[in-house]
């Protein structure tokens, strides 16, 4: 890693896009420079430069603490060779400049390369998120959605937080859930539960249908990791599965697998939909049930707002849990005329949610926290039509954080 490519990660030590990392170390260096000259014999303070690379270990590149070191040494040099002989330092300062020069690069070398390691196992994190979280674009499948994924572990960002559109033969339908844990095997169990919704809201007529088939797939999952000697076999997600029916440009179905009820958001305010009334995916080995399958009014005007629960259980210092039905009730009266294009729009309803989390809870995420937004497209024609599939390669309405 160069000098370049490190500043671009070092972001809180660029100015106007420019890597100043190397100032504080400079500023350092002439500060002791200065108080060297000006007190008096009895208080020679130039062996104190060996600071100097020291700290640029902790925020430079290797070559540029090298830069340093070697400044440094000649710098020390030059200041105590300026001073009378019975006043000078000497060779024993001398060497303890040069070693500890040395001994900054070597430790700067150590830490770039973690730091370097550390990236590459975050771009391998993001590269599987965003297998299973397949880019989508804005305008898809007759919706106009948004998503929004915060990741508590900023480390790893990877969790079992989902959410997917699937355009079928029988209308569309959206996805969105939180797998119990964290961790790649969190992530595993998304990929199969995403693998199966594809397929089954593609071609089931019905919604019970489809739900059915994910609490088999996760049954299926749970029993393969138990075979395999796990210790996740106990594992069991919660979500929400919706239809958009053609034939009912008002209406929505919902099954809601022990989820946080979805909100919709609209000129007449904020509306909780049904809540988690069926178990989570994965216990109906413990409890055979049926889905329910709810048929409810959305009017056209209105954004639906599907959230997990890293959003309904973000605390602030007090203890206090986010506020989000009355965070969002704003956006409903600053767009009283459900023009579409306000606050309830899902790009800026998904930013308001992760802006006020974030917000509220001081930047400290207990949980991973997953914010979707989603509405029909309400122009003539929309533009998400079933034929569009060819474009999921774009980044769409997922806004990234």
């Amino acid at each position: 890693m160069t000098d370049i490519e490190y500043g671009r990660q070092k972001q809180l030590l660029r100015v106007r896009g420019r890597n100043v990392s190397w100032v504080p170390p400079l500023l350092l260096l002439v500060g002791i420079v200065l108080l060297d000259f000006n007190t008096t014999e009895r208080f020679r303070i130039i062996t104190w430069i060996v600071l100097v690379p020291g700290s640029a270990a902790a925020i430079c590149g290797v070559w540029s603490t090298g830069a340093f070191a070697v400044l440094a040494v000649v710098t020390y040099v030059a200041v105590d060779s300026a001073w009378p002989n019975q006043y000078q330092a000497g060779l024993g300062d001398f060497v303890l400049v040069a070693l500890g020069g040395l001994l900054a690069t070597i430790a700067s070398g150590v830490r770039v390369s973690k730091e370097r390691q550390a990236l590459h196992f975050q771009d391998i994190a993001e590269t599987t998120r965003r297998t299973v979280l397949r880019p989508l674009p804005p305008r898809w499948a007759g919706l106009e959605h948004a998503g929004v994924y915060l990741a508590a572990d900023v480390d790893a960002r990877v969790g079992g937080d989902f959410y997917d559109i699937q355009p079928g033969l029988h209308g569309t339908r959206v996805f969105v859930g939180d797998v119990q844990g964290k961790g790649l095997a969190a992530v595993e169990t998304a990929a199969a539960l995403l693998g199966t919704f594809r397929e089954a809201g593609y071609h089931e007529k019905d919604l019970a249908s489809v739900a059915e088939r994910l609490e088999i797939r996760m049954l299926r999952h749970r029993s393969h990791s138990t075979a395999l000697g796990r210790d996740d076999g106990d594992r069991f997600a919660t979500a929400v599965l919706i239809a958009f029916p053609e034939d009912a440009p008002d209406t929505v179905e919902i099954v809601n697998f022990g989820h946080e009820a979805p909100l919709a958001v609209g000129p007449g305010g904020v509306r909780e939909l049904p809540s988690g009334d069926g178990l989570p995916l994965g216990l109906s080995d413990l409890v055979p049930t049926e889905p329910i399958v709810h048929r409810v009014p959305l009017a056209a005007d209105e954004t639906l707002l599907l959230v997990t629960d890293g959003v309904t259980e973000a605390r602030d210092r007090t203890g206090t849990f986010y506020p989000l039905a009355r965070d969002i009730a704003p956006a409903a009266a600053a767009d009283p005329g459900g023009a579409g294009r306000g606050d309830t729009a899902p790009r800026e309803l998904v930013r308001r949610v992760r802006d006020g989390v974030l917000r509220h809870s001081g930047g400290r995420l207990g949980d991973d926290t997953t914010a979707f937004a989603v509405r029909r497209i309400r122009e003539a024609g929309g533009e998400g039509s079933e034929e569009s599939e060819g474009g999921e390669g774009g980044e769409g309405g997922r806004l990234r954080s």
